[in-house]
Formats: C-alpha cells, structure tokens, sequence
C-alpha cells in the first residue's frame, strides 16, 4: 500500500515538527500554543507507533523472502513460508488498526451533550414512552459515572413527558450517544386500552453536543427574552413570580423555554445553554453538509425525521433500522445496558468511514 506508507510518512514528518516547536522557548512560553501542539501530538503519536511497528513487519517480511531466493534448504524453507504467512496475517491486521488510527476525529467526540427528547404522535402512550427513555438515558449516563441535569421538562397528568431537555456531563457523552438522535417507534397494547390492540407511537430524540461560550457567540440583540410565570405539571412549583423564561433566536427563529428553576437567572442560564448546543449542531450540520454528502454516514443523518428504532413489547424486541440489528431484549435496554446497540452502530461508522478513506 505505497499511498498509505506515503501517508504514514507525512504523519510522522507532522509528529516530528510538533516535538521540534515544543521545545521551542517561545512556545512554551505561550501556554494555549503549547497545550494546541501537545494536543496535536498525542492524536498523531499513536499513528507513528503504528507505523513504526508497520514498518518493521515489513523488513522482516522482506528478509524471510529474501531466505527464500536464496535457496535455503527444504526444512529450512518450510518454516521460513510459515513465518511469512504468520507476518501477513499481522500484516492485515496492522494495516486495519493503521486505518482505524487514521480516522478523522469528530471533535465533538469528547463533549458533554444536551439530550432533547419530544413525545410525537400517540397522544399520552408517546408521553409515556417518552418518560420510559428519558429514564432509559438517564440510567445509562449513570453506569458510565456521568452527571445528569434537567435543563427544562414539561410532563403530562399521566406521569408522561411532552418534552425533555437533559444536560449529561461525562467524558465521550456525545461519542457514545450521537447515533440516538432520530423517531424512536413505540408498540405495545397502552395501558387505557380495553380490546387489546397495538398502538403505535413516536418519540423524537435529539442529541446536540455542548458548545462553550467562545464556540458560540450570541449577541444580545439578536435575542428576545421573555419572563412569565410556571404553569402546569412541568414547573415544579407554580411560581409567585415571573420565573419561567422563554428565548428567542430572531435570526433562526429557534425558541427556547425553561421553567424547572425558582430562579429567573438560572432559567435564563440554562435555556441560554440549550440555545447554544443547538445552534452549534446547525453549524456542524451545514459544514457537514458542505464537506460530503457521504460524510452524513450510512449508520444515519441524525435528522429528527428519520426513524431510526422500534421498541415492540408483545414481542419484546429492539430493531435498529439502520443497521439491521434486531436484539430480543427489549426491558433489559430500557433498563439503559444500551451497550449492546451503542457497540453495533460504532463499529458500523467506522467501518463505512473507512471505506471513504480507502
């Protein structure tokens, strides 16, 4: 794979370049410089070892070849074709770990997330199903020993929920949950259902990586925020006071509101918070966009549209539509051990990235 070893070398020409700046006086005295190229040789030190390794794999192929041209005797031969078979099985091996390691990283990867998630048609059995996985995520953030907030809820009588947004702080929270976002599919008999027939409902999940102040700037006169009092189920206390605040993007028409707080400053905060993840995610989609249309990835667009999963409960079954992955353990997953799909649809993204890079 000559353009691959072409790549590899530029790689560690890039790596060796870094180390050089590094001990450089002046950058070290430059502390965001510094931690940039200290960030930058960690990603790339990986590949270089690999390719160090790679290039030794070679030689020593080339040797035992070598062994063979020039007429070694028959025992002698025969272990010499063994190694080399041995050496090209590594070799394949080697090249697909090289391959994985040059994959470009989604910088978003490592992020904390806001985690949206809208009961769709269905009425209250959406409502329901959407409390069913707020509490699935929610589960699962706490084997992994991330932190859960609830940014905004607005819940129904019935115990259901209307709408979600969770704030879920934990290192590689967007890397694990980013294939989640799309039209969850719910069916099972509802429970104010007489005749025993199957209802079908939906719920839309959406999942947006965190974005820092400096990421996204939103200038003030480009919001219009207004202040009103909780009401209903969703507000823990219907407030005295204008607590509840509610934001408006004016150049997206994007509208935020969050009630959960007593506090009109927190509101504000946290509805801020939402604003920016979201319109970091409609930046990172149209760059995307740019980039590649294949780039929006086989595994799915992410797009709140597409629906991606069906829980049926007569059945007790999980089908992810994207990669064809049915798993007969329906309560298990909602008890939030979603390993077993989260597995799937990575290995699934990198395989269909690597074929691109190819």
């Amino acid at each position: 794979m000559p353009d691959l070893l072409e790549r590899l070398k530029g790689v560690e020409q890039r790596l060796q370049e870094i180390a050089r700046q590094m001990g450089d006086p002046a950058v070290i005295g430059d502390q965001p410089r510094f931690q940039r190229l200290a960030r930058s040789h960690a990603e790339l030190e990986p590949v270089v070892e690999a390719y160090r390794r790679y290039r030794r794999l070679l030689a020593a192929t080339e040797e035992a070849r070598a062994m063979l041209q020039g007429g070694a005797e028959a025992d002698i031969r025969e272990l010499v074709e063994a190694e080399i078979q041995d050496l090209a099985g590594e070799r394949e091996k080697m090249e697909e770990e090289i391959m994985l390691l040059l994959l470009p990283r989604d910088p978003a990867d490592e992020k904390d997330i806001i985690l949206e998630v809208r009961a769709g048609t269905g009425g209250d059995e959406a409502a329901l199903f959407a409390a069913e996985l707020v509490r699935m995520y929610s589960r699962y953030a706490e084997s992994q020993g991330w932190k859960v907030e609830f940014l905004s809820s607005h819940l129904t009588g019935v115990g259901g929920v209307k709408e979600a947004i969770l704030g879920i702080e934990g290192r590689g929270a967007y890397s694990r949950l980013k294939f989640e976002s799309g039209v969850h599919r719910v069916q099972r008999v509802p429970v104010t259902e007489s005749s025993g027939r199957i209802h079908t409902s939906t719920v839309t999940v959406a999942v947006l990586p965190e974005a820092e102040e400096v990421e996204v700037q939103i200038d003030p006169k480009e919001v219009r925020i207004d202040v009103f009092r909780s009401t209903g189920p969703g507000g823990q206390s219907v407030n005295t006071t204008d607590s509840a605040v509610r934001i408006t993007h004016l150049p997206t028409g994007m509208v935020v509101s969050c009630q959960d707080e007593k506090s009109q400053h927190k509101n504000r905060a946290k509805a801020l918070k939402v604003l920016r993840a979201r319109l970091l995610e409609l930046a990172r989609a149209e760059k995307e966009a740019e980039i590649s249309q294949a780039r929006r990835l086989q595994v799915g667009t992410g797009e709140r549209s597409e629906r991606i999963r069906t829980y049926n409960f007569p059945q007790g079954r999980v089908t992810d539509h994207r990669i064809g992955l049915t798993l007969h353990s329906l309560q298990r997953i909602l008890e939030g051990e979603l390993s077993e799909l989260i597995g799937p649809l990575s290995a699934h993204d990198q395989t269909e990235r690597m074929k691109t890079l190819v």
